[in-house]
C-alpha cells in the first residue's frame, strides 16, 4: 500500500513533470509547429471519416443521415460472407497481394544495395533519375502506357513478337496474363522511389566497418554481403511487416484501368467490388462492411507479420 509520503511525493512530482514537458515544448515550439500540417491531415482525413463506419451497420440512407438511418446489425456482413462474391474475392485479392509482394519487395533491396557498388557518380545518379521517374508518374500515365506497350495492334511488344514470326497476343483480355502485368507494372513503378529507404540506411553505416574488413582482405561481395545487408535488415523487417500489413490493401485504381469483364475472374478484388458497390450502385452501407471487413483482415495480418518477426529475428515496429 502506499504510504502518505508517497503519495505526496507523486502529487510533488506532477507539477515538475509539467513544468519539463513544456519546457521541451518551448524548446521544440518550431518543429511543433511545422508538425502541425502533418496531424492536421491524419485528424481529418484519416480519423475523421472513422466515424462514417457506422453505416456499414446500418441500412444507410443519404435523407436520413448517419444517425437517423435504422441499425441492422451485421446483416450486410452476413449477406457479403453467405454470397457468391466472398470466396472469388478473397482468394484473387490475397493473391494478388502474395504475389506482388514476394516479387516485388526485393527489388528496391537489390536495387539499393548494386548503386551503393557503383562508383561512377554520373552513372549512379542517372540510374537513379530514372528509376525514380515513374513513382512521379499517376496511376493514369502508368496504365496508359503499359496499355499502349501491349495493344494487339501496334504496342511495342505485339510488334516484337511479330518479328519473331508469331501471332500478337492480346495480353489484357487474357486471364493469366493479368497478375505478370500488375506485378510488373508495379515493380516498374516502385523500385525505385522505395529503394531511397535503403540507400539512406546504407548511408547510416559507419565507414570503418568497411576499412577493417579492407584490412582483413574482404572483396566488394564480402562487405556487401557481411556488412551492408546486415546493417539495413532492422530497415528491411520493417519495411517488410508495413508490406505485409498491406497486402490486402490493394488499391482499386491500377486494377480498375487494367481489368475488364474478361479479366474479372482473377483481378476482381475487395477495393474494386468497394467502388462498384458503393459509388456506381449507391450500396453504401453494403460497401461499407466489405471496406471494413478489408481492413479488420489487413490489420490481422500486420500483427501477425510483426509478432512473428519478433519471435524470429528480435525486431518489429513495437
Amino acid at each position: 500500500m502506499e504510504t502518505a509520503a508517497t503519495k505526496a511525493g507523486k502529487a510533488a512530482n506532477k507539477p515538475s513533470r509539467l513544468a519539463a514537458a513544456w519546457k521541451h515544448m518551448k524548446r521544440d515550439r518550431q518543429l511543433l509547429i511545422l508538425f502541425i500540417p502533418c496531424l492536421a491531415f491524419y485528424l481529418i482525413f484519416r480519423y475523421g471519416p472513422l466515424y462514417g463506419l457506422l453505416i456499414a451497420f446500418k441500412d444507410y440512407s443519404v435523407f436520413q443521415g448517419i444517425w437517423d438511418s435504422p441499425w441492422v446489425g451485421f446483416k450486410h456482413f452476413e449477406k457479403f460472407f453467405n454470397g457468391n462474391d466472398f470466396a472469388l474475392l478473397f482468394r484473387n485479392t490475397l493473391m494478388l497481394g502474395f504475389l506482388n509482394l514476394i516479387f516485388s519487395f526485393p527489388f528496391p533491396i537489390l536495387l539499393a544495395l548494386m548503386l551503393n557498388e557503383v562508383r561512377l557518380k554520373w552513372f549512379k545518379k542517372s540510374v537513379q533519375t530514372l528509376s525514380y521517374l515513374p513513382a512521379f508518374l499517376s496511376v493514369v500515365i502508368i496504365c496508359s502506357m503499359v496499355i499502349d506497350f501491349l495493344s494487339p495492334t501496334d504496342g511495342i511488344v505485339n510488334k516484337i513478337i511479330e518479328a519473331f514470326g508469331f501471332e500478337p497476343v492480346y495480353f489484357l483480355a487474357e486471364k493469366a496474363w493479368f497478375r505478370p502485368i500488375y506485378i510488373i507494372s508495379d515493380i516498374w513503378t516502385n523500385m525505385g522511389y522505395e529503394s531511397i529507404i535503403y540507400l539512406a540506411a546504407i548511408a547510416g553505416i559507419d565507414p570503418t566497418l568497411y576499412e577493417a574488413a579492407r584490412v582483413d582482405g574482404a572483396n566488394r561481395y564480402h562487405m556487401m554481403r557481411h556488412i551492408t545487408f546486415p546493417g539495413i535488415l532492422g530497415t528491411v523487417i520493417v519495411m517488410f511487416i508495413m508490406k505485409t500489413g498491406n497486402m490486402l490493401r490493394i488499391g482499386y485504381e491500377k486494377v480498375l484501368l487494367l481489368y475488364s469483364p474478361m479479366t474479372y475472374e482473377v483481378a476482381d478484388v475487395f477495393s474494386t467490388f468497394v467502388y462498384r458497390k458503393g459509388l456506381l450502385e449507391s450500396n453504401y452501407s453494403y460497401a461499407a462492411a466489405v471496406g471494413l471487413f478489408e481492413a479488420l483482415v489487413a490489420l490481422v495480418m500486420l500483427l501477425m507479420a510483426n509478432f512473428v518477426s519478433k519471435r524470429l529475428g528480435g525486431q518489429g515496429l513495437w
